[in-house]
């Protein structure tokens, strides 16, 4: 064979292979799950974050979905009685006050269950509020919450720095 001759057989499997990756990314193939990364669990702090989350955007069902046992039938009580569109804007309503939060590491306190607590950050005050969460079918979920205290600060948010 001669040069220009190879050169054009490997210049129509390059082609090729490219058009065979296109038309394969094009068609939403992926990667078989044995080979693709499998998704990384969520942290205790990653549930609070996403229920917090989900309170903001008034989202009924995510933020019921970080939460189990006595609390979540408390939450689907009140959401009974409420309606879900009554209770998607007491979310909204009480959490547009919050202006940031801080989460802290976890403390485990058995095996499948730990406490954390999540500090609020208002315009005129800090509260904190310890959670504990459980593992429930491979997931960390909201099982019950001590009453928030208030939290003394030396400046108050928005204080300009002078």
């Amino acid at each position: 064979m001669n040069k220009p001759r190879n050169a054009r057989i490997l210049t129509l499997i390059v082609l090729g292979c490219a058009f065979a990756v296109v038309l394969w990314q094009k068609s939403g193939w992926r990667m078989p799950s044995a080979v693709s990364k499998p998704k990384a669990e969520a942290t205790p702090q990653e549930t609070i974050y996403a229920m917090l989350d989900a309170a903001r955007e008034g989202d009924v069902a995510r933020y019921l979905a970080a939460y189990t046992g006595g609390m979540e039938a408390s939450i689907r009580q009140a959401i009974a009685e409420k309606t879900e569109p009554a209770f998607a804007g007491y979310l909204r309503q009480s959490n547009a006050a919050i202006k940031g939060i801080a989460v802290l590491e976890p403390q485990p306190l058995t095996g499948s269950e730990v406490k954390l607590r999540v500090e609020y950050v208002y315009q005129d005050r800090n509260e904190a509020q310890v959670m504990y969460l459980e593992k429930a079918g491979g997931a960390w979920k909201i099982s019950r919450v001590d009453s928030a205290e208030r939290v003394k600060t030396l400046v108050p948010y928005g204080t300009p720095v002078e």
